[in-house]
């Protein structure tokens, strides 16, 4: 594998370092929300759930059909895979057991290498993705970020995973509002911080425009164009 060549931080910078990742197609080698709904049908008791990917797969062609929206299309998937409500109990056992396989078979090589790098070179590791922080945190916490920015979940009294989300979708433009309202809560003034940021899609344009220095990873057509004409390095971590 080529060995990609990334700037040394600038001397005289800020002192707070911030190094942001998205997750999916960006560290992972597939999207992982219908591989961990499958995944926890499976493995929770009800496999006979798995006879309604069809019906799935009817609500995902309205979404690309622009019928419904992406939080929409999150809300009916977990609906008939994971059912009206899921316990803390089993929605642990199923991040956890998720978040092995993904971690053991689906990362890419060129992505644990530059976590790596950012981590020795002092940057604190944050993951920022439109995937649920619930079942995140535990991918994120076996490849050693120190914090996660991900989509909220409704939950009910007893704190059981309820179908439909908290807040904003992380994606697009929500994503950077959530990544600047996360350095709020922390403490860290956007002047004092020194933030690289990795995603191989367009969708998040914001952040790449935000960001100190940013990296167009195993970018599509469409981001490729924008690095291109940006002038944003391109890392090819898929090869």
């Amino acid at each position: 594998m080529m060995t990609e060549i990334y700037p040394a931080r600038p001397s005289g910078a800020p002192s707070v370092r911030l190094a942001i990742y998205d997750m999916d197609k960006t560290i992972t080698h597939m999207p992982t929300w219908t591989p961990f709904l499958l995944h926890t049908a499976r493995t929770s008791g009800a496999p006979w759930r798995l006879a309604l990917v069809p019906f799935a797969g009817v609500a995902a062609l309205g979404y690309v059909g622009r019928l419904i929206s992406r939080g929409r299309l999150k809300y009916v998937m977990q609906r008939m895979m994971l059912g009206k409500r899921l316990s803390p109990a089993q929605e642990r056992r199923s991040a956890e057991a998720f978040a092995d396989r993904v971690v053991r078979d689906g990362v890419f090589a060129g992505a644990r290498a530059r976590i790596e790098a950012d981590r020795a070179a002092g940057y604190r590791l944050v993951m920022a993705t439109a995937s649920y922080r619930f079942y995140v945190e535990a991918i994120a916490e076996r490849l050693g970020f120190d914090a996660v920015i991900g989509t909220e979940s409704l939950r009910d009294a007893d704190g059981h995973l309820l179908a439909g989300i908290d807040g904003e979708n992380c994606y697009g433009p929500a994503k950077l509002r959530m990544i600047e309202a996360w350095m709020a809560r922390e403490g860290i003034a956007r002047q004092d911080a020194h933030v690289r940021f990795y995603s191989d899609h367009v969708s998040d344009a914001p952040t790449f425009d935000w960001a100190d220095e940013p990296f167009a990873v195993n970018a599509h057509g469409p981001l490729r164009l924008l690095a291109k004409a940006k002038g944003w390095p391109m890392p090819d971590w898929e090869r």
